[in-house]
């Protein structure tokens, strides 16, 4: 694929989401980290759903861990995996005050180190907690940036650094939004709406396909 054909598809693409934000709500860094660790293989909103309330009272490492591992699965038992995520959270809330002194780490070599924490959800912090440039590749941005083009790799991390080398930089954290919500609104899984799409002619899918 072309700068060319990049540039404008990133374009469109702002058009569209520039107004986008993370769909997950938010006070500080540790409810990012919280909230995004929940959020695996579930819909945002069901996890602001949890969130909002869980965070009402706990919403610290230490008031975490008052709950212990069987109070946080009742608390989070919606979000689906209860038992392995409550795992993790106590874990990475022991080690964040063991490690940390309660405080996120805002380095992707720290923050991968907690218990339940890869690259997407250490980039979804760093990005939208720290305003670090990054590109969290979660399902919907590996399957849209394959779909369209901007990146061919085989896996999550060859996806990444694809992105990484060619979306600017100064742009990772926004495009990483775009392509999400159009994952969400067009690039669906199942039936993408192409017909419909404003990168139709631009899309590798689009254009083998329609």
């Amino acid at each position: 694929m072309t700068k060319k054909n990049i540039k404008l598809i990133l374009a469109t693409l702002e058009d569209l989401y520039g107004g986008e934000q993370c769909g997950l709500d938010f006070k500080t860094p540790f409810e990012l980290l919280i909230a995004t660790i929940l959020s695996a293989q579930c819909t945002d909103v069901r996890v602001n759903i949890v969130t909002n309330e869980l965070f009402k009272t706990y919403d610290t490492p230490k008031a975490i861990l008052s709950l212990g591992e069987a109070g946080l699965v009742g608390k989070i038992k919606t979000c689906g995996l209860a038992n392995t995520k409550a795992k993790n959270i106590i874990l990475t809330c022991e080690q964040l005050l063991t490690n940390f002194n309660g405080v996120v780490p805002a380095t992707m070599e720290e923050l991968i180190t907690l218990p339940g924490v890869g690259r997407k959800t250490a980039n979804v912090v760093l990005s939208n907690a720290f305003g670090v440039p990054a590109i969290a590749v979660d399902t919907h941005v590996f399957r849209v940036s394959k779909r369209i083009g901007l990146a061919s790799g085989k896996t999550v991390l060859e996806v990444e650094k694809e992105l990484m080398k060619n979306i600017p930089k100064e742009k990772w954290s926004m495009a990483h939004h775009w392509l999400i919500w159009h994952g969400r609104k067009c690039c669906t899984a199942r039936n993408p709406n192409c017909v419909n799409c404003a990168l139709l002619k631009r899309c590798n899918y689009g254009t083998q396909n329609f």
